[in-house]
């Protein structure tokens, strides 16, 4: 029978897992609109940039690059946020493992 203490471990790893699985959706899909910004931009060969005469071209381009270090700044704080619940991770796994193995932290 689990006790108290292995339930809430359980909870817990359930937890962040799910919390992993959001973070990876999130990156998968912020990623995918980076690629996307990228190969629409004058230069990076897409041909959809909207350099096309004397005037919005730059603004298209601003538009994108802004984008761009904004998705650049949201996935290296999901980077973070995956180093930090795998280190809470590992964390609540060594202690469960030293719980069965009878010594108590």
């Amino acid at each position: 029978m689990a006790y108290d203490g292995e339930r809430a471990d359980a909870a817990a790893l359930e937890q962040l897992e799910i919390v992993l699985r959001h973070v990876m959706d999130e990156l998968t899909t912020w990623h995918t609109r980076a690629l996307k910004a990228e190969s629409g931009a004058p230069g990076a060969g897409g041909g959809a940039g909207g350099a096309g005469g004397a005037g919005g071209g730059g603004t298209r381009g601003t538009e994108l690059e802004q984008e761009n270090k904004q998705l650049r700044q949201r996935i290296e704080a999901a980077g973070r946020r995956v180093s930090e619940l795998l280190s809470r991770l590992t964390f609540l796994e060594d202690q469960a493992r030293d719980q069965t193995n009878g010594q108590p932290r």
